[in-house]
């Protein structure tokens, strides 16, 4: 990944931000955040107002956070400001069944006293995330923060990149950043095309209030139609990410709160006891889409607008960190070596660097969701008894646990302990 031979030298262009990043969401404020600590400055542009973004509800996203990710919001400064509302996840329970049956007598099982760094990760709600971000932006000098503003234009040259906003106003920069989700205009914009299909399933993604404790465990629940994974939350309350084919789901969305708690019960089981809804009910259509490249001329994409990905391992913003503290650490040592951080071979590190590792994960959870969304009996026995192998295996299941916690592969500076 250090490889300066051929690299421009950066020139002495003055531009109104290092970095320009578009999408405010939790990628871009990360990764100026990050940049920030290498002397870079940013201007983040978000579509959305900034009261809108920092006072969100909980609109049923939370995020299982591996270890690594945790380790990558330590370095910034951000942990300390949510850390009280986030959940430790102790144990992973993963098992195949059939809605109403309970699960099959195989299942995989991941502690995290398997491994000696700690927890494997932690559950936290989008709502807290964000404002936390937002709030470390307005105190960082080198960030300057653009709400409720959209690019319409963007020229890239060699001696910089220029943004056109709706408002009128323009922006240049070293580099731009493309933080814009799954949609993203600043990959298209440059002609970047992307790959990937629709799964034909839904997410219904709520919170569950529960009689019993959950003890910081994760479930799982393979079945025909799609998983249900029941994720830990502080208290008695659990997200439910629970994956139904797209004419279900809209079915089931449109049920009164009542009779949707009806069809989940069966699904959901008993182990937690009584069980109620709590807030709203939101729905996300499933697909997979990876970028065709993840950089062009002065630009790199991260998130989502780099690869967007089935939830059934929760990867996908742990996905989005790990390009944030590559591109970083690739800015900051070329920066330091008086490179241009937007030089083609500079941005080929970091591809080289990301795109294989999202390539495999993309690839891994396409084909887990396609080998466990059936209810093809031979595939139902072979899963049943791989999982109950890897269960009575302890070399490859601490191997397991430990892709779990983001702790493989080759780690970025900032997600190191």
């Amino acid at each position: 990944m250090d490889n300066p031979a051929r690299t421009h030298i950066l020139g002495g262009m003055t531009h109104d931000s290092d970095l320009l990043i578009v999408g405010g969401g939790l990628n871009g404020p990360a990764l100026a955040l990050a940049a920030a600590q290498a002397g870079l400055s940013s201007t983040v542009i978000d579509a959305l107002p900034e009261p809108t973004r920092k006072n969100a509800a909980f609109d049923g996203r939370s995020y299982a956070l591996a270890l690594a990710s945790v380790r990558l919001l330590q370095n910034l400064g951000i942990w300390n400001r949510v850390a009280e509302n986030a959940q430790p996840m102790l144990e992973i329970k993963v098992s195949d069944g059939r809605a109403g049956e309970g699960p099959s007598p195989f299942f995989l099982h991941f502690d995290h006293a398997e491994i000696e760094e700690g927890p494997m990760g932690h559950m936290l709600e989008d709502r807290f995330l964000r404002r936390a971000l937002i709030e470390a932006m307005a105190e960082q000098p080198l960030i300057t923060q653009v709400s409720n503003d959209t690019v319409t234009a963007q020229e890239s040259a060699a001696t910089g990149v220029t943004l056109t906003l709706a408002s009128g106003k323009t922006l240049t920069g070293r580099l731009l950043i493309g933080a814009d989700g799954r949609s993203s205009g600043t990959a298209a914009r440059a002609g970047i095309r992307r790959t990937g299909w629709g799964y034909g399933q839904t997410a219904l993604v709520a919170a569950i209030e529960h009689e019993l404790p959950h003890h910081g465990i994760a479930h799982q629940f393979f079945m025909p139609p799609g998983p249900l994974a029941i994720l830990p939350l502080p208290g008695n309350v659990s997200s439910i990410v629970w994956s139904e084919t797209d004419a279900t789901a809209a079915r089931f969305a449109a049920l009164p709160d009542a009779d949707f708690m009806e069809v989940l019960r069966p699904r959901f089981g008993d182990f937690l006891g009584a069980i109620k809804l709590r807030g709203a009910r939101y729905t996300y259509p499933l697909s997979l889409t990876v970028a065709n490249s993840f950089v062009a001329e002065r630009l790199a994409l991260i998130g989502d607008a780099a690869h967007g990905m089935h939830p059934i391992a929760g990867q996908g913003l742990n996905a989005g960190l790990r390009d944030v503290a590559a591109l970083a650490q690739v800015m900051t040592e070329a920066n330091r070596r008086g490179e241009d951080i937007a030089a083609p071979d500079v941005l080929a590190r970091y591809q080289q660097w990301r795109r294989f590792d999202t390539a495999t994960l993309a690839l891994a959870t396409d084909l887990t969701n396609r080998l466990f969304s059936n209810d093809n009996p031979i595939l139902r026995t072979a899963r049943d008894l791989g999982m109950g192998a890897i269960s009575h295996m302890p070399r490859l299941r601490r191997g397991f646990i430990r892709e779990a916690a983001g702790l493989t592969g080759d780690l970025p500076e900032l997600m190191k302990g």
